[in-house]
């Protein structure tokens, strides 16, 4: 009885996991925000992808910003109204997102 009691948990247990969606909301657009996360004004400066990371030494910004080059450790505090801007290994402007 106890063969009986495993086989029908193991069958449970793949029948719960068929049922999961297996289609991914797109994240890879990126360029559109809501309001409610946008407190930083990152659709703003959504055309600064592709620029050197240098461009924003010039740039006067009313939120704080945070510029992280390729490879470079961040602290993990999140925080909606500063504005993030992540370079690739060429040093460009690679994605621009508040957090």
């Amino acid at each position: 009885m106890k063969y009986y009691g495993k086989a029908l948990l193991v069958l449970g247990f793949f029948a719960l996991t068929a049922c999961q969606s297996a289609t991914k909301p797109d994240t890879a657009a990126g360029t559109t925000q809501d309001a409610e996360n946008d407190m930083c004004g990152a659709s703003q400066y959504q055309n600064t992808i592709g620029q050197p990371l240098s461009v924003l030494h010039d740039k006067r910004f009313d939120v704080p910003v945070r510029a992280i080059p390729w490879n470079s450790a961040v602290t993990m505090d999140f925080n909606l109204r500063r504005l993030n801007f992540m370079a690739d290994q060429s040093g460009k402007i690679s994605k621009v997102y508040c957090g």
